[in-house]
């Protein structure tokens, strides 16, 4: 019994300080969040059919240094750019369209297309200051969140 209870609240510990690390917010959470505390949002734009975009979120929520990063100076959301869901961001309403989702698109276009998976970095004003197409390694995401963080 005792063994179990030991188990149990390392677990506990765990999945705690991995909780704390670096919590997933939704688009709706930003306007509350940024009036609270300004950050930097982060959003990995992505489908369920990309492992490359799998491998990228898995960076962003297990790989410690950047989890403490992403957790500690910005906000991050995951958007599905097949989502069927109407998502309510920046005062304006945004819809799948023929299959794309609208902000997937404004955020996710470089150079005229959209890949999977792409990050966007939008100021506490929601305008995008850094964009980037493709898979990165998290040791490259970490040097680009840091380069971002400072500025």
């Amino acid at each position: 019994m005792l063994r179990i209870l030991i188990i149990f609240i390392f677990v506990l510990v765990q999945v705690s300080e991995l909780s704390g690390q670096n919590r997933i917010v939704k688009f709706e959470e930003i306007k509350t969040l940024q009036e609270k505390a300004p950050k930097p949002l982060v959003v990995l734009i992505m489908t369920g059919w990309c492992k490359y975009c799998h491998a990228m979120k898995n960076t962003m929520t297990k790989d410690n240094k950047v989890a403490v990063l992403l957790s500690e100076k910005f906000y991050t959301v995951f958007l599905d750019a097949e989502d069927k869901n109407d998502i309510f961001f920046a005062g304006r309403v945004f819809k799948n369209k023929a299959g794309l989702h609208e902000l997937a698109r404004e955020l996710g276009t470089i150079k005229g297309q959209i890949s999977y998976p792409s990050i966007a970095v939008l100021n506490v004003k929601n305008e995008i200051i850094y964009q980037h197409d493709g898979f990165l390694s998290p040791r490259i995401m970490l040097s680009i969140l840091e380069k971002v963080a400072e500025n």
